[in-house]
């Protein structure tokens, strides 16, 4: 067996702890509707917390693979100032968001950053730096970063979301299950992406959790059934067709929540799969950051396996 990090914390404790952390403090307010038509960019989570951010309103969205190309193929939009900015989003500062300020600022494009990295390498290219609250994480979970800008541009309360969870009871046989799906309301799409992101960062090929809106679902995602894959639905709308009858969970939400609910409730019960398997992130998250990951990028300087603030 390899060495496991058990210091490390499973991703639904990130999220109480996150949550305790923002309910005291005063977030920077994002006006979204100050840019006119904006580039959001973003890598990973980034990309998917920019779609929640502008979701309100005319927005551009590329990501690390597009970007180059999306700055030639909106060139005659940029020149004749349709599109007049760039929105960076990165929580460290660092990485692919450093060419993108550059780029973006080459085809002269106000350039604003939002990051939770107040002395990065990003801050110093950017127009504009909107900085973020974090807490110290382990490297990838990215809780406290996304969900203060998520925050900021939403309504929703810690404190609700932190009552709402600590209420929640699992269901049944919670942890016998062998795989897991889970069916969002149609408007909370853009989180989907996102669970499937931490699918992959925390286990890999050795678990599947499947991640769809309502309306996804409907698309054959569900032609197999199996009794061993919990459906876990949030929301009003019922559950009908999707997964085995007797492996389903139905999960009420309070009216008006927002995009911040869902992101800390989904995570949360991912956090809770995560303690009930084997700890395949924490056996291997050290070596990723210490030799393959920075490698990636063309680093020789590791990364910290504990992302401190």
């Amino acid at each position: 067996m390899k060495n496991t990090n058990n210091n490390l914390i499973n991703l639904d404790q990130g999220v109480i702890q996150a949550l305790n952390f923002l309910k005291d403090i005063k977030l920077p307010v994002l006006n979204t509707k100050k840019f006119k038509f904006p580039i959001v960019v973003g890598s990973g989570n980034a990309f998917n917390a920019g779609q929640i951010l502008f979701s309100q309103q005319p927005a551009f969205f590329s990501d690390e693979t597009n970007f180059k190309n999306d700055v030639i193929k909106y060139k005659k939009l940029i020149k004749n100032k349709t599109i007049s900015e760039a929105i960076i989003i990165s929580a460290s500062g660092e990485k692919d968001s450093i060419w993108e300020l550059q780029l973006a600022k080459k085809n002269n494009l106000k350039t604003v950053l939002l990051t939770c990295s107040p002395d990065s390498n990003a801050t110093k290219i950017a127009d504009e730096v909107i900085v973020y609250p974090k807490i110290n994480e382990p490297y990838t979970y990215n809780i406290s970063t996304y969900l203060s800008m998520i925050l900021s541009a939403g309504k929703d309360q810690p404190k609700n979301i932190l009552k709402f969870l600590q209420k929640l009871k699992l269901r049944s046989g919670f942890k016998n299950f062998e795989s897991y799906s889970f069916i969002l309301p149609d408007k909370f799409s853009a989180i989907t992406p996102m669970l499937d992101i931490k699918k992959s960062e925390l286990f890999g090929s050795k678990l599947s959790i499947r991640s769809f809106s309502f309306g996804q679902a409907r698309h054959a995602k569900f032609v197999i059934r199996d009794k061993s894959e919990l459906v876990i639905t949030f929301g009003s709308e019922k559950n009908l067709y999707f997964g085995e009858a007797k492996s389903r969970w139905q999960i009420t939400l309070p009216s008006g929540v927002d995009f911040a609910f869902i992101f800390c409730l989904t995570y949360y019960l991912i956090g809770q799969i995560q303690k009930n398997k084997p700890p395949y992130f924490k056996r291997n998250i050290k070596k990723y950051c210490l030799d393959y990951g920075p490698k990636a990028y063309g680093s020789k300087k590791p990364f910290t396996v504990t992302v401190s603030k």
